[in-house]
């Protein structure tokens, strides 16, 4: 029969009793590794940063497995990351805005707490309330968020709300710097009474450069990707951000960002001391 057909008895043998080649082996066991990891993270993570994960599990094993292959594999499970990339406008608004000073002048070293502040405000779409608003204020010394607020509502009250929870936190003495950029809330002079007040002297932003207020626009990309990527309301954004501010999620939100955010100065942290060290004093 063999001879018949043109076939080989190694080929009609394989063909009664199939076994799976050493490769495709390896490719059912990488599937299973990979679904587990893409469903631990949330399925936020995409090929680069779940290459990074699996190589972590597969060095005991002395194994190693490429981006090409995590990509391809992962387009045989259909499955991909959830994240998308941030809208940009086509061209840059002809509005006019009034310049203001820049004391910052994108230096953000400092050598104590409450020297310069950066605050934003950032945009979350949620899929039963709409359109949410969330300002936070950083300290570029600590990294660290020490005043938020949520609302429905972009307006002046927002972002005066979140400065006294900031102030709240924090004692201040000295010369403090608060950064922020050319929005109407943060021009507003209801804002800057309150800083006068409080002896805070203002910086803003130039306009269309994002660079002056890069820490800030850095944080809020990642807590979009990492946290609020899939929020369907105002209350489960409200329950989600305090433990993500507290840098309690290492789990959930991936290694990288945080490696990525403690190794910035002055916290040269490494990674087998970052669970020790992390988060730095407030």
């Amino acid at each position: 029969m063999c001879r018949i057909l043109g076939v080989s008895r190694a080929q009609y043998y394989r063909y009664r009793s199939p076994k799976p080649s050493k490769r495709r082996a390896e490719d059912a066991d990488l599937k299973q590794r990979i679904l587990r990891i893409f469903a631990e993270f949330k399925q936020r993570y995409g090929v680069m940063k779940i290459h990074h994960e699996l190589n972590l599990e597969l060095q005991p094993l002395q194994l190693r497995c490429s981006p090409r292959r995590i990509s391809r594999l992962m387009k045989e499970l259909d499955i991909h990351s959830v994240t998308v990339n941030k809208w940009k406008a086509a061209s840059a608004s002809k509005t006019k805005v009034e310049q203001r000073t820049n004391l910052l002048k994108q230096d953000f070293s400092t050598t104590g707490l409450n020297q310069k502040w950066t605050a934003d405000m950032t945009y979350i779409q949620t899929k039963c309330n709409g359109w949410c608003y969330l300002p936070t204020i950083m300290d570029l010394h600590s990294r660290r968020i020490i005043g938020y607020s949520f609302s429905k509502k972009m307006d002046t009250d927002l972002v005066l709300k979140t400065l006294e929870s900031a102030v709240k936190n924090r004692t201040i003495t000295g010369d403090l710097i608060i950064h922020t950029d050319l929005g109407s809330q943060d021009t507003s002079d209801d804002y800057n009474q309150r800083l006068t007040e409080l002896h805070i002297r203002h910086s803003y932003s130039r306009k269309g450069c994002p660079y002056d207020n890069a820490p800030m626009e850095s944080f809020h990309a990642s807590l979009k990707r990492n946290v609020f990527i899939q929020c369907r309301s105002l209350k489960i954004m409200k329950l989600s951000l305090p433990s993500f501010l507290n840098m309690c999620m290492l789990s959930t939100i991936g290694r990288e960002f945080i490696v990525r955010w403690a190794t910035r100065p002055p916290y040269k942290l490494k990674l087998q001391h970052l669970r020790a060290k992390w988060p730095p004093s407030v």
